[in-house]
């Protein structure tokens, strides 16, 4: 079987690091307790069986600031996925899409579509949703880095179901969830290979992209 070619001339990375940001006025003034990062850990620690280390950020509904956060954990940090939860609305504090569009080079509009589609299941409204997903390069980097970085809804059961998809009784695929796509991606630009738990979310790849490896049912935890 073939494995997945990385055009990448730079060895690929031993350890997968995922930032998570949660933006929210509130929740980062203390208001309330955030509820994003705790259920974008409980779902992705069930549905990656690759060990992974997360980087965490809970921020107010600021451009600049979010703008500032996403650079440092794709430039600095080195995130291979970041995903942000909350200010995806159509109120005028919500500005995550505009702060994630500033900071990309590529633009990945397949997700935010995909992920309304999901939501129109329940309510009419996911129409006023507008996540997006980018791809930001830093090719001036030593070695050159790559992340993808997209937008998730604010509510824990909508990020669950909108990473995860939804089945009918009968355990049939209604609508794919995003992350499914989301391992090949990390191939495509560079990234460590992610293997998935295909109980909870199965990972699509061509099959010349797909590595033999042992059946990994485990859950992994997030490394802290």
């Amino acid at each position: 079987m073939k494995t997945a070619t990385n055009n990448n001339a730079t060895p690929e990375p031993a350890e997968l690091v995922i930032g998570l940001v949660s933006v929210s006025d509130r929740a980062s003034g203390g208001v309330y307790q955030d509820q994003g990062i705790p259920a974008l850990e409980e779902w992705l620690g069930s549905a990656i069986s690759t060990p992974f280390r997360v980087e965490t950020r809970l921020i107010p509904d600021d451009r600049a600031t979010i703008e500032a956060t996403l650079v440092e954990l794709v430039d600095t940090v080195k995130c291979h996925l970041v995903l942000t939860t909350g200010g995806t609305g159509p109120a005028r504090r919500d500005v995550t899409p505009e702060a994630t569009l500033a900071i990309g080079t590529k633009e990945m509009p397949g997700f935010g579509e995909q992920m309304r589609q999901i939501s129109l299941h329940f309510v009419p409204t996911a129409i006023l949703s507008r996540q997006v997903a980018v791809i930001r390069e830093t090719p001036d980097a030593s070695p050159a880095h790559a992340a993808l970085v997209m937008n998730l809804p604010g509510q824990p059961k909508s990020i669950r179901e909108t990473l995860e998809g939804l089945k009918d009784d009968a355990g049939n695929v209604v609508a794919a969830g995003i992350f499914a796509a989301v391992p090949y991606c990390i191939d495509l630009i560079g990234g460590p290979y992610i293997e998935t738990d295909g109980a909870v979310c199965k990972a699509f790849r061509p099959k010349s992209a797909v590595r033999s490896s042992p059946d990994n049912k485990a859950a992994a935890t997030p490394l802290q």
